[in-house]
């Protein structure tokens, strides 16, 4: 380029010039293109730049070349807001002369992106104040900002308003932008009604999958239908249709539609996409199709931690915690790091078995991670500690945590309470009222089984009487099972009787069966047969009412009464479900 400039300057300069005069022409040449490569380096480099430090080299550079040109502003600006400098992207733009559409547009956008809404919408209120044309652009940022649920309707009505004012209603990614505003700020109907009169012909996959998201959000039962309508009308789905679709199926349990949804996926060659497989294999999963879930999970080429972690929350819900144990193995053997969510379910599966010796593993890696654990991870690692009866490191970790949650504290007291401690579960419960935080009504439930596990009842009447008068709970059929258990257990069965029959609501068969057990631990005979005969009211297919009315019988050494029982509960092919318990020896359960 230097060569090029210095033949032009020669060829068409007169050869009368005196040399001085052809010597400063060089050097203004050469000042030109040493500039020029400059300002070439400084746009190109703003082009790419995401580091804030390279941002401010450039800047830098511009002032000592006096580079303002409102194209290298406009640029700079950008930088600053994808770096997340907006103090200076602001800065910056206040102090420029001269802005233009680009310039409005590109710091509308820079707030909608950083979810700065309130901020954005004042920036285009500004423009528009300053007499500056919006474009389709402008209002595409300023849009996605009124999707925001802080920011009130009535602004999203009033800048959709303008853009048909201007003529830009028929411009289908502001058709879009719209529809999901509306839906963000949950007005479905009034987002279906706007699609229906757009006409399903003059929108695009995007319209379609914005309705389709208001759906899984909304009324995922419409999902199914919606789906059907859209590819009858010739729209071909894409990956986010299909993700969409499968994960309204998977809520809906609807493994039958979720196989001919996946026939498509395949046909439309959308299979190998990795959003789409996650919500596939979440399907199967759901459905407790666990083998299809794994086939599905295989054909994913490239794994995520969502997809990992899904599959091995997948099969702990299929009731495989080994199996879910084994995924979070091949998955660290695969690279892939680990979440807090991978942890959560981790430390489920080894509460479930139970195995403290791989959940302390799993604490390593919560370690590891640090900050990105949260208080959900904290509280299912006390969940494992306590059934595994290892209290003692259950307190040290709930000590050393932050953030405690009601449910951190719920914890704690169950787990003493589980584990011959009640006492502690009660001073616990103290202490969490001393700090201020609000029980709910599993916290009471524990609470009273722990006065059940140590015969607090005084105690006990206490906490009941508490729930309404002081924390503005109403008991529940749990509570109500727990004192009549802390009752029955005292032999003070009249007083659980009573309180039965004083119930706000209607008794369930488990409280009815409570009272049985008592009745059945004191040999009372008359009233384990008005506990049996509500109990059977209640529901006549529960085994356990039988059998604990023929054990009562048993007791007393009344035979022929235990015996016709027996009679009737094989003649009505009543069964006992087995109970079933976790055993592990050498790494298999």
């Amino acid at each position: 380029m230097f060569r090029f400039a210095v033949a032009w300057f020669f060829t068409a300069t007169p050869i009368s010039l005196n040399k001085l005069h052809v010597q400063t022409s060089v050097v203004n040449c050469l000042i030109f293109y040493r500039l020029t490569r400059i300002r070439t380096f400084c746009f190109s480099s703003l082009r790419e730049c995401v580091e804030i430090s390279k941002a401010q080299k450039i800047h830098s550079q511009m002032i000592k070349t006096s580079t303002d040109s409102l194209f290298f502003h406009n640029h700079l600006i950008n930088a600053y807001l994808r770096c997340g400098e907006m103090e200076d992207a602001c800065y910056l733009f206040d102090e420029m002369p001269v802005k233009n559409v680009v310039s409005w547009t590109i710091l509308i956008a820079g707030f909608a992106r950083m979810g700065f809404s309130a901020e954005a919408i004042s920036a285009f209120s500004d423009m528009h104040k300053a007499y500056i044309i919006p474009n389709e652009y402008t209002f595409v940022s300023t849009l996605q900002a009124c999707s925001s649920e802080r920011v009130e309707l009535v602004f999203l009505l009033q800048v959709y308003s303008l853009l048909i004012r201007l003529g830009f209603e028929n411009n289908i990614f502001l058709k879009n932008a719209f529809l999901t505003a509306l839906i963000r700020h949950g007005l479905l109907d009034e987002a279906l009604r706007e699609f229906e009169i757009k006409g399903p012909s003059n929108l695009d996959v995007v319209s379609w999958n914005a309705i389709l998201d208001g759906f899984l959000k909304f009324r995922v039962t419409e999902i199914p239908c919606f789906f059907k309508k859209m590819v009858l009308s010739g729209i071909n789905p894409d990956e986010f249709t299909f993700a969409t679709v499968l994960t309204g199926l998977a809520e809906l349990l609807n493994s039958e539609m979720g196989v001919q949804v996946h026939a498509l996926l395949i046909k439309s060659g959308h299979g190998s996409e990795r959003c789409a497989g996650n919500a596939l294999v979440d399907m199967y999963l759901k459905n407790i199709r666990l083998k299809d879930g794994l086939k599905a999970f295989q054909d994913i080429p490239v794994k995520d931690v969502c997809s990992w972690t899904q599959l091995a929350a997948g099969c702990l819900n299929c009731g495989k915690p080994l199996e879910a144990l084994k995924v979070i193995e091949n998955m660290r053997f695969a690279g892939v790091k680990p979440n807090m969510f991978t942890l959560a379910t981790g430390l489920s599966a080894c509460a479930n078995i139970p195995n403290l010796d791989e959940g302390q593993k799993l604490q390593g890696l919560m370690i590891k991670l640090g900050d990105e654990i949260d208080v959900c991870v904290e509280n299912t690692l006390l969940d494992l500690y306590s059934r595994c009866g290892s209290m003692d490191l259950a307190s040290k970790v709930f000590r050393s945590m932050s953030d405690r949650s009601v449910v951190s504290w719920t914890s704690m007291i169950m787990g003493y309470a589980q584990n011959g401690r009640p006492e502690e579960a009660l001073a616990l419960f103290e202490e969490m009222i001393g700090f201020g935080e609000k029980p709910n009504h599993i916290t009471f439930i524990c609470v009273l089984y722990a006065c059940s596990q140590g015969g607090y009842i005084d105690k006990a009447v206490k906490y009941f009487s508490s729930m309404s008068q002081e924390h503005g709970i109403a008991p529940g059929e749990d509570h109500y099972a727990c004192m009549v258990n802390l009752l029955g257990r005292a032999g003070r069965i009249r007083e659980a009787e009573e309180l039965i029959i004083g119930m706000p609501f209607e008794p369930s068969v488990v409280t009815w069966q409570t009272l049985l057990g008592s009745c059945h631990l004191y040999r009372d005979v008359e009233t384990a047969r008005r506990a049996a005969e509500h109990a059977v009211a209640a529901d006549s297919s529960d085994p356990s009412t039988y059998m604990l009315l023929s054990n009562t019988f048993m007791d007393l050494e009344k035979w022929g009464k235990a015996e016709t029982l027996r009679k009737y509960i094989e003649n009505k092919d009543i069964k006992k479900n087995p109970g079933t318990s976790w055993l592990q020896v050498n790494e298999r359960c």
